[in-house]
C-alpha cells in the first residue's frame, strides 16, 4: 500500500527536502505502487535532485525530460527563454543552442516560434540524448561537440537567435554549490574556469560565424560576471546589453551582430 502524502512528506522533511509535501505528492504519483516508490524515495533521500528521480522537470510550462547527470533547468533560465523569443523572427526563425544540456532551452523557444528551425550541441554525450528525446517532437537536431563545432556549415550566417547556458561557476566555486547540483550533475555542465567565462568567451567569438546581420546571442551569467560577458561580447564584434529580473534572479547579456559572415564588416 502507498503511503499517503503526510507520511511520505515526514521522511523527505527528515532528510531535509524544503518542500516535502509537494515532492511527496510528485513521487507518488510517479509510483504505481510501494515497490515502485520505495527506490524513488531512497534516491530523493540521498540527496538526488527530485527532476532526476522523476526523470523530468518543469520549464516554461513545459515537461523536459532529464536524466542522472544531465543538468537540470532552472526556472531562472526561462528569462533567457523569453528574451529569445522577443527577439525571433515571427515565422521561420533559425535557432542554435549550444551547451544545450537537456535541450530545455532551445525546446522552449521553438515551441513559442512557427516553423523555426533548431540546432542544439552539448559536449556531453549523456545530455544530447536526453536532449534528442526531448527536441525529435518539434523537428529539434542536437549534436555532440565542442561549443560550435559540429554546426552544419549551412548555418553559417543564417542563425537569427543563438542561445547559451554556458557553465559559469568558478572552478574554485564549485564545491561552494548545492550538493543536489555538484553531486549529481556533470561537472562540465558546472565548471567555467577560473573566472567562470572560459565557455561564454569561446561562445561569444563563435557566434559573428553563425548569425546573420541583426541577429542576437543571448547568455545567461550571473549579475557579478556580467560585465565582464558583456565585455566578450564587445571583444567579438557584437553589440551587448544587459537583462535582470530580480524576481527569479536571472541576469542574461544579450549581444546584436551588426555585421557579416566571419566578422567581415
Amino acid at each position: 500500500m502507498l503511503p499517503d502524502v503526510p507520511t511520505l512528506a515526514a521522511r523527505l522533511r527528515a532528510a531535509g527536502c524544503v518542500f516535502a509535501e509537494e515532492e511527496a505528492a510528485l513521487l507518488l504519483d510517479a509510483a504505481a505502487d510501494a515497490a515502485a516508490l520505495e527506490p524513488l524515495v531512497v534516491r530523493r533521500v540521498a540527496g538526488e535532485p527530485l527532476e532526476q528521480v522523476l526523470g523530468w522537470a518543469e520549464f516554461c510550462g513545459l515537461r523536459v525530460l532529464v536524466a542522472p547527470t544531465v543538468f537540470v533547468p532552472r526556472r531562472r533560465t526561462e528569462v533567457l527563454v523569453r528574451e529569445a523569443v522577443a527577439l525571433a523572427p515571427g515565422r521561420g526563425a533559425v535557432v542554435v543552442d549550444l551547451c544545450c544540456g537537456t535541450g530545455a532551452v532551445g525546446l522552449a523557444v521553438v515551441s513559442s516560434l512557427v516553423d523555426a528551425v533548431l540546432v542544439a550541441v552539448d559536449v556531453d554525450p549523456a545530455a544530447v540524448d536526453v536532449a534528442r528525446r526531448n527536441l525529435d517532437p518539434v523537428g529539434g537536431v542536437a549534436l555532440v561537440g565542442d561549443v560550435d563545432a559540429p554546426l552544419p556549415e549551412h548555418l553559417r550566417g543564417r542563425v537569427d537567435v543563438l542561445t547559451a547556458n554556458a557553465p559559469y561557476v568558478p572552478s574554485d566555486e564549485v564545491r561552494l554549490m548545492p550538493p543536489e547540483a555538484r553531486d549529481h550533475e556533470a561537472l562540465v555542465a558546472l565548471d567555467g574556469g577560473a573566472d567562470g567565462l572560459d565557455v561564454q568567451r569561446r561562445v561569444a567569438a563563435a557566434a559573428p560565424r553563425w548569425l546573420r546581420p541583426g541577429g542576437h546571442l543571448l547568455i545567461e551569467t550571473s549579475v557579478r560576471q556580467a560585465p565582464a560577458t558583456a565585455d566578450a561580447m564587445t571583444a567579438a564584434g557584437l553589440r551587448p546589453r544587459v537583462v535582470e529580473d530580480d524576481e527569479v534572479g536571472a541576469t542574461v547579456v544579450v549581444g546584436r551582430w551588426d555585421g557579416a559572415v566571419d566578422g567581415r564588416t
